[in-house]
């Protein structure tokens, strides 16, 4: 029986791949990657010399399809996103709910691993028995509605932010928050640049308006609950 396994891969720190993960890609017949270039790095780090191919967000039904037919033959595939945990705020649910339809003798399996979720709520020090994943939040069309539904949710609320919007997201998020709700703003994770900013959204920008060089890199914003 053919089978597809999703692996986790590290949010920065290439430590951070299980001897489980390593095997699996080395035992795979083919690793879908959202950018080969991106997994190339990894792959090489790991000497993994299994070919790859490209399943991301414009991937087209013909590509899906292509997939398919090679589970269909017996391959054994892996499924890996450029950092983290597939199909969390990534095109790779697609596949994988495509495959469960149509091809219901294929195995699929999760492999656990890092993830910029978990990392930056066991970071934040909120409450995390619940919480609200937003992801990436959209560029325009529905943000400032998303902004509100955060203010109203109750509790601990995750989203993540690129360096480019993040500053617009903090000044949207001191428009809608109580002044009294705290925020944790992680960046770079796992990385040598780690850091957490925490205190309220205007402490936060703040620190930001002061330190206008820790702009940069991959951001996760945490919302204490209400």
């Amino acid at each position: 029986m053919s089978k597809l396994t999703i692996v986790p891969t590290p949010i920065g720190n290439l430590e951070d791949m299980t001897l489980r993960a390593i095997r699996t890609l080395k035992e795979s017949d083919m690793i879908l990657c959202e950018d080969t270039r991106v997994t190339k790095k990894l792959l090489n780090h790991y000497d993994i010399s299994v070919p790859t191919m490209s399943y991301h967000t414009h991937s087209t039904l013909s590509k899906t399809e292509k997939i398919s037919e090679m589970l269909q033959e017996g391959k054994n595939l892996s499924l890996v996103s450029d950092a983290g945990t597939p199909t969390i705020s990534d095109p790779g649910s697609r596949l994988v709910s495509y495959i469960q339809e149509n091809l219901p003798d294929v195995e699929i399996s999760a492999l656990p691993g890092a993830s910029a979720v978990t990392t930056a709520l066991s970071m934040s020090g909120f409450p995390a028995s619940e919480f609200l994943f937003l992801g990436f939040l959209p560029h325009k069309k529905g943000r400032q509605t998303l902004f509100g539904k955060i203010a109203e949710t109750e509790i601990t609320t995750v989203l993540y932010e690129s360096p480019h919007r993040i500053l617009k997201a903090l000044d949207s998020l001191n428009e809608v928050l109580d002044k009294k709700r705290r925020i944790a703003v992680c960046k770079e994770l796992t990385k040598i640049h780690e850091e957490v900013i925490k205190g309220t959204v205007s402490e936060v920008i703040e620190y930001f308006n002061e330190n206008p060089d820790k702009v940069r890199g991959e951001f996760v914003v945490v919302v204490e609950e209400a």
